[in-house]
């Protein structure tokens, strides 16, 4: 009889049932045929343990909503302490994971469970956990090196792991990206962290290069002059560094002018724009073509085409 009812041992059922329940007997009740002692037992201790579970369910709902209220006042704290948007986030996310283990563990504590066998368990899944969630490890590493190098912050445009965006936030795990065309990119930090980092934002000027393709034969001192009196008299190309424009290229079918300009940082899109349009109606207006392509082909005479 004993053998069948080997699993209701001491040492497998301790861990899964309440404290007060008399494992040590049941073994020894079911042997003797004492089952109505061990059904009352059975009985007993499933009440405690319902008992318990509700306990357990109205702290978990009253700690939820004490977090929710405490997640919100450090982040009215971080917001007027913290200018950076990515920091502020992957704060709010520690305090919240903080608090929720905190309340697991008070949970634990006051429903009475055997935090040694509940440890114990943890302890033997550890090894798989750890290999499952290795790169969220190092994600999660990775975030805490972003925020304490400080690459870039919420608000910058960067562009990163072969994507580019401006900075939404900087979770746990991941870097949030919005793109120009607004698509939202999740970059994992770990490879963020170690890899190259281009920060648009992070200078308040920038540089434009524009290259510009005419005809042979073109006056170059011309071409110069005017690509340099447009940039010049654009309102938001700074005036230091001045623009300057040289030659820099002799192609197949074309010569190439390069102009180079500096904005402030947010206005070099508009200004590229504008620029190329200028100078497209100018080059028209003062006869110079921008070439295509071509290629100059010479036939031989009748007495070389003869087939031999």
């Amino acid at each position: 009889m004993s053998s069948a009812f080997s699993f209701l041992q001491t040492d497998s059922l301790n861990a899964l049932l309440p404290a007060n329940v008399q494992i040590a007997s049941a073994a020894e009740l079911i042997k003797n045929g004492r089952f109505d002692e061990l059904f009352d037992q059975l009985i007993t201790g499933s009440i405690d343990f319902l008992g318990k579970l509700l306990i357990a369910l109205l702290i978990f709902y009253v700690g939820k909503w004490l977090i929710r209220r405490i997640a919100g006042f450090s982040g009215k704290v971080f917001e007027k302490r913290i200018e950076d948007v990515a920091l502020r986030s992957f704060l709010i996310n520690i305090v919240n994971i903080l608090l929720f283990s905190v309340l697991i563990v008070l949970i634990i504590n006051i429903v009475g469970t055997r935090t040694v066998s509940i440890a114990a368990l943890i302890g033997s899944m550890g090894l798989a956990v750890g290999l499952a969630v290795k790169d969220n490890l190092a994600n999660f590493a990775g975030g805490v090196m972003l925020l304490f190098n400080k690459p870039f912050k919420g608000g910058d445009y960067i562009e990163a792991q072969n994507v580019a965006g401006t900075v939404q936030s900087v979770g746990i795990l991941y870097t949030t990206l919005t793109t120009f065309d607004n698509k939202t990119i999740h970059i994992p930090n770990g490879p963020l962290s170690t890899g190259n980092i281009v920060n648009f934002s992070t200078q308040s000027t920038r540089r434009g290069d524009l290259t510009i393709n005419v005809d042979y034969g073109s006056d170059v001192e011309q071409v110069k002059q005017l690509l340099t009196g447009i940039a010049e008299r654009h309102p938001q190309v700074l005036k230091d560094p001045a623009p300057i424009s040289r030659m820099v290229k002799m192609n197949d079918s074309s010569i190439d002018f390069i102009l180079r300009i500096w904005t402030a940082r947010e206005d070099l899109w508009t200004v590229t724009c504008d620029l190329n349009e200028q100078i497209y109606d100018a080059l028209n207006a003062e006869g110079l073509n921008i070439p295509f392509p071509q290629m100059t082909v010479h036939l031989a005479g009748p007495q070389n085409s003869e087939l031999k």
